[in-house]
């Protein structure tokens, strides 16, 4: 009871949320769901709640979390978030816990810095060109005085900087507690803080890394913990099937040839034996993922037994030389303790190839993905479900998931079942917009279906109307990269506005030209649909291309799909359709971020009027007007 009262002090019409922050106000949704979190970290249930925009759901989950008393995690979709987490939130909440709040974040072993590494570097040659030696100079000077060591804190480093990938703390070359600097290391420092903390802030990337791992010895990176709590938690299949799968790529051949040889030089035990089997590891690698689709993308691999028989040399020469490597290094004489990371890459690697090609799970799909140069060899369960069920909601005793996106039709059927979550208790906190009056939905009837061949030009035309209704002030927002960057092309030399094309610039410096630029148009896809934050009347427009359906020939929708209907489903309505009516909520949750927020959504899509599906969206989204009629889009804009 003490604690229920605790959360009803703070959120409540006189609470201390509102005799501290002038801007408070009072939300009901807010207060009732932070007692049912408080309710669920109490008596150890999972919940999901749907948060619209605008309700304050991260105080919600975090105040109670706090009050708790346990050690909770808690898990988010970005990294942003993460900070806005632990460098505003907790701050603000802390002059309410005179004895303070004992909160860390942790992210991935990159973004740390290695003081080592540091050290090394300054003794032997692994920095190449002037840029890296400045760049080197700046992460030298700041190490000196890093907390933390994370890399966010570099303010002067740039974004593509090489020379930071030479000195980041990642696992591959990390000899763990015979490295002379473990005790100081930020690693080292980052866990010591997570044991010391009740509140660890994580990204869902990091957590599926740890639960991946915590079946093997040693292998936890997190700290036990009673309760999780999962905010943007519609992205948790998605990083579940990587964290649950493998892949084995022709980089990982190159990076462990490259670290080879360099400790080796190093420490000087290269021989002419290992260079030569470092040469054949190549070769041979080279041979065997040239055998893969040339075409950039992915694509599915089912026929492993048919390539192993037309393939078996190319494919055993590989094998064998990662053998004959892994003993090598494993028969180094007064072995430095560098080389234990490099040895257990060795077997993992040959370990990871041979359950790839020899394996074949059954409930796993196999695809090949072509990036660049880079070929990655993918194995991705079909369903994590029962993964999830049995490695995550059977073990921790309370996790609440949250999000704007998680309801289709106001009801939770498709996350539960994609996730495993059984007996579970469910909330919708609706917004507290105003959405009739502050968003307009228009769906130009007069468009030629979205895969007819007139669809594009047709499209860059309606586009380039909206624009000149809105003065710019738009997200442009594609369900390709392609389709992008045609009708970018067409547009662009007809806008009378600053334009900025997604991939021109990192997407954090994308953002702040966005903002601080008058009338600005950004052409993107999925990388901006969510986690994006730009209120006031700088951002007045959202277009979307298409209904976001996953491409069902992507390998692992299509072997999704495939399961559903093998298992007596309807995939499109069971799967497709609900993951689509997410995904738009999502896009469409740019425009509206505050009470004063005004705002078109335009979906050029109108096959969500044409077709009977087209109600389960409309039954997902807020509660926005609605029109076909482009005259209603210009009135609404002049009203301004």
């Amino acid at each position: 009871m003490a604690n229920s009262f605790s959360v009803r002090r703070f959120f409540s019409r006189s609470g201390l949320l509102a005799a501290a922050h002038s801007q408070y106000e009072f939300r009901s949704g807010q207060l009732e769901m932070a007692l049912a979190v408080e309710s669920a970290l109490d008596e150890n249930r999972h919940l999901i709640v749907e948060a619209g925009t605008g309700t304050g759901k991260t105080l919600a989950y975090l105040v109670p979390a706090i009050l708790s008393g346990k050690r909770v995690v808690i898990s988010t979709g970005t990294k942003n978030l993460q900070e806005q987490l632990f460098f505003k939130d907790i701050p603000f909440l802390e002059q309410f816990f005179p004895g303070g709040i004992r909160a860390c974040y942790m992210k991935g072993r990159n973004n740390y810095a290695c003081r080592q590494k540091i050290y090394d570097a300054e003794r032997e040659p692994i920095l190449s060109g002037l840029d890296e030696v400045s760049d080197f100079a700046i992460i030298r000077e700041w190490e000196k005085t890093a907390d933390t060591g994370d890399r966010a804190s570099i303010a002067n480093l740039p974004d593509g900087s090489t020379a930071w990938a030479k000195v980041d703390a990642r696992g591959d070359l990390c000899s763990g507690q015979k490295c002379p600097s473990f005790e100081k290391c930020f690693i080292t420092l980052m866990h010591q803080r997570a044991m010391e903390s009740d509140i660890i802030i994580v990204n869902h990337h990091l957590f599926f890394a740890d639960l991946a791992v915590k079946e093997e010895e040693f292998g936890a990176i997190l700290p036990d913990y009673a309760a999780v709590i999962f905010d943007e938690a519609h992205e948790l299949e998605d990083v579940a099937g990587q964290y649950f799968g493998l892949s084995v790529s022709s980089n990982q051949v190159e990076d462990l040839r490259r670290d080879i040889l360099a400790v080796a030089r190093r420490k000087e035990f290269l021989s002419h034996d290992l260079e030569q089997m470092l040469t054949l590891m190549l070769d041979h690698a080279d041979r065997f993922f040239s055998l893969f689709p040339q075409q950039e993308g992915r694509s599915g691999f089912s026929h492993h037994q048919q390539f192993l028989q037309q393939h078996s040399e190319t494919y055993r020469n590989l094998t064998s030389v990662l053998e004959l490597l892994a003993a090598h290094l494993s028969l180094v004489r007064d072995a430095p303790d560098e080389l234990i990371p490099l040895h257990r890459r060795t077997v993992t690697l040959l370990v990871n190839l041979r359950q790839w090609m020899e394996g074949e799970e059954q409930g796993n799909v196999y695809w090949v993905e072509r990036r660049g140069r880079g070929v990655y060899l993918q194995e991705t369960p079909i369903d994590v479900s029962s993964l999830l069920r049995e490695r995550l909601f059977s073990g921790v005793p309370a996790a609440v998931l949250t999000s704007a996106t998680l309801a289709v039709e106001e009801k939770f059927d498709y996350v539960r079942e994609r996730l495993g979550l059984e007996g579970v208790r469910e909330m919708i906190v609706p917004s507290h917009f105003d959405y009739a009056n502050q968003a307009l939905l228009y769906v130009p009837h007069h468009l030629p279906d979205v895969r007819s061949p007139g669809f594009v030009r047709a499209a860059a035309d309606e586009i380039r109307v909206i624009l000149k209704h809105s003065r710019g002030r738009a997200f442009v927002l594609f369900t390709s990269y392609q389709q992008m960057r045609l009708i970018h092309d067409l547009v662009e030399c007809d806008l009378d506005y600053p334009v900025l094309l997604q991939g021109s610039a990192p997407q954090r410096v994308l953002i702040q030209e966005f903002r601080s630029t008058p009338h600005c148009v950004l052409f993107a896809t999925a990388a901006f649909w969510q986690g994006v934050d730009v209120q006031g009347d700088q951002l007045s427009c959202v277009i979307i291309d298409k209904l976001p359906f996953a491409v069902p020939s992507d390998p692992v929708v299509d072997a999704r799909i495939r399961s559903i209907r093998v298992g007596g489903g309807n995939p499109f309505y069971d799967y497709q359709i609900p993951q689509a009516a997410i995904a738009l909520k999502q896009g469409f949750g740019r425009l509206i971020r505050a009470k004063t927020d005004r705002g078109v959504l335009v979906l050029l899509d109108n096959r969500i009027t044409r077709n009977r599906y087209g109600q389960v969206f409309f039954d997902s989204l807020p509660p926005y007007k609605f029109t076909t009629r482009l005259e209603d889009v210009e009135k609404f804009f002049d009203e301004e």
